[in-house]
């Protein structure tokens, strides 16, 4: 027959049970602090107790009903042996054997922070080497700053070193060039001559007047009546006669066959066909033509007679000064 809930069930091995009958010497009042008040209402009290006797007995009974009711789980064991092996591998870590402390991974746990350097420079303490290690880390940043900092002032002044060669190279280079240039204009000065001496330039190459349809097509050089005309450079004469408002006018091919065009002359020294040579006189200033006083009017034409250019700026690539 089962148990009746709320009952009081015997576990296999307890002694039989036998009723209690509480008497006057079985049951002794509770003396000094633990004593118990009295209660009023004793009825009460009573069914309250063996109220909460019931309680606990179907509890215990509904828990061991439980119990039985479930199967048994089976529970498996770590092998301790093979944890300690793989306890071994693991860094800082110890292992207590037989009273003794084993030091797995080299060292303990508290010195897990220390490294072999710590330990040859003489460090245990592992929160003292860790901090050994800040310094020694901002100690290499500072270094290193400090390192960028004089390579950058050296590639400063280095660069500053550099530009200032480079500057002195080319200045001494331009100096060098002016000099080869001068050397090269004053040997070829040398073949070639001013045409007239004791002149004074009036009018310029380009200006504009009512003398000229479509401005000054070359330089004037003011000079008094009969004043020898040189020939500029070595050539060939191309052209000596009456040209209208040129007056008589002399053409004088160079070598290179640029144009050189001598007007307003009062005699000519030359014909066609003739060499001449740097120097030679070739004509005499006058007033010939349409002009307004003595002077020679002197035109450059490169090319074989090509447009004009300026004769000023022609004689001084010649090494002349006008």
């Amino acid at each position: 027959m089962p148990p009746v809930p709320g009952s009081f069930v015997p576990l296999p091995g307890d002694p039989p049970f036998e009723e209690w009958n509480p008497t006057e010497e079985s049951v002794r009042p509770v003396r000094g602090r633990h004593k118990l008040a009295k209660q009023r209402g004793g009825s009460m009290a009573r069914s309250g107790a063996v109220l909460g006797v019931g309680m606990i007995a179907a509890v215990g009974a509904g828990g061991m009903a439980t119990a039985q009711e479930k199967p048994s789980a089976s529970i498996s064991m770590p092998d301790v042996a093979a944890a300690a092996d793989k306890a071994k591998d693991l860094p800082g870590v110890k292992l207590l054997s037989g009273g003794s402390e084993e030091t797995v991974a080299g060292q303990p746990l508290t010195q897990a922070a220390l490294t072999e350097s710590d330990t040859q420079a003489g460090r245990t303490d592992a929160g003292e080497a860790l901090r050994s290690r800040i310094l020694e880390q901002a100690q290499q940043q500072q270094s290193q700053a400090e390192a960028s900092a004089r390579n950058a002032a050296i590639d400063k002044a280095a660069g500053a070193a550099k530009a200032k060669a480079a500057k002195a190279q080319n200045k001494a280079e331009a100096a060098e060039r002016q000099k080869a240039e001068e050397a090269r204009l004053a040997k070829l000065a040398k073949s070639f001559k001013l045409p007239v001496s004791g002149y004074q330039l009036t009018s310029g190459f380009g200006e504009s007047g009512g003398l000229w349809s479509n401005g000054h097509t070359g330089t004037d050089f003011a000079a008094s009546s009969g004043t020898p005309i040189k020939a500029v450079g070595s050539g060939t004469i191309k052209e000596a006669g009456w040209a209208g408002s040129y007056g008589y006018r002399t053409i004088l091919q160079l070598n290179d066959g640029t144009e050189l065009w001598f007007a307003h002359q009062s005699s000519m020294n030359v014909s066609a066909g003739q060499k001449v040579r740097t120097g030679e006189t070739i004509g005499r200033v006058g007033s010939t033509g349409n002009v307004t006083g003595a002077h020679l009017h002197m035109e450059v034409h490169p090319g074989g007679g090509g447009p004009a250019i300026d004769p000023l700026a022609w004689l001084r690539g010649k090494g002349l000064t006008p």
